[in-house]
């Protein structure tokens, strides 16, 4: 058995462990996203060794393409989800509509990151490989930058460590974080010369186990009890429902002339 092998081996077994573990618990009825992610993360990582096997490096760099955008639109929908359930406590006063807020709040974030998610070396790589690392990189920046809002915001959230939503953000926050440090370096090693392409093949093989470590942090998070959710300070319920009250109205304000034509 390869080293290759070994590796990707080892990350199969950590992922499958952290889906049985919340598979027992029942998890995926609270956040079936998350729990439907984390099956994709594992199909991905097995079909990525089945593929490597059959078709040629130019098919595969079109599969994974089309892989990459799959992830990140999952990805998105889970951190929709992820806020969503941040919000529980005060879910039932919100408006139907919040999920599409919250949508649109991400989505100015993705649009934000966007046109900066390019590394030094991108212009130089084909239309595909562009694509690619364009994708990646947004996508590794926007979880961790939901990662320290949440962090940040945790006290006025009345979020501590133990609770299930910023375990999950740090999950995610340290494998995007190790995604996006070695995109980087692959981006600066390059494949020039034969010692570049040593080094590039040892980057694939920590990106192949870059799961691991988040995958370990959630089985110790996850075999421990959760504490029951608290409510937000009056600060932040007053702000958040407050908000929403002023979406609601500008909603109001804006459909108001229409409907006096229409009269």
């Amino acid at each position: 058995m390869t080293l290759d092998t070994k590796l990707e081996l080892i990350s199969v077994v950590a992922q499958a462990a952290v889906i049985g573990l919340l598979a027992f618990r029942k998890f995926y009825r609270k956040l079936p996203l998350f729990f439907s992610y984390l099956i994709w993360l594992l199909v991905v990582l097995g079909a990525s060794v089945m593929l490597a096997n059959v078709y040629s490096a130019e098919v595969l760099k079109k599969i994974f393409i089309v892989a990459d955008v799959v992830d990140a639109a999952f990805m998105f929908c889970v951190l929709v989800e992820l806020s969503m359930s941040v919000l529980s406590p005060i879910r039932s006063a919100l408006p139907s509509w919040t999920v599409f807020g919250v949508a649109g709040i991400l989505a100015i974030a993705f649009a934000l990151i966007w046109p900066f998610a390019k590394p030094p070396g991108f212009a130089t790589l084909d239309i595909p490989s562009q694509v690619e690392v364009h994708v990646d990189m947004a996508m590794s920046i926007l979880p961790i930058v939901f990662f320290l809002a949440l962090a940040g915001c945790s006290q006025w959230l009345s979020l501590s460590w133990r609770d299930r939503e910023l375990q999950i953000g740090t999950g995610l926050g340290i494998f995007a974080l190790a995604s996006l440090s070695i995109t980087l370096l692959k981006m600066n090693v390059g494949t020039a010369t034969p010692e570049a392409i040593r080094t590039y093949h040892i980057l694939d093989q920590a990106q192949a186990v870059s799961y691991v470590p988040a995958m370990v942090y959630w089985l110790v998070s996850f075999a421990q009890s959760v504490p029951e959710r608290r409510d937000f300070t009056p600060q932040m319920e007053n702000f958040l429902l407050a908000l929403a009250g002023n979406a609601r109205s500008a909603r109001v304000a804006m459909r108001e002339p229409s409907d006096f034509t229409k009269k």
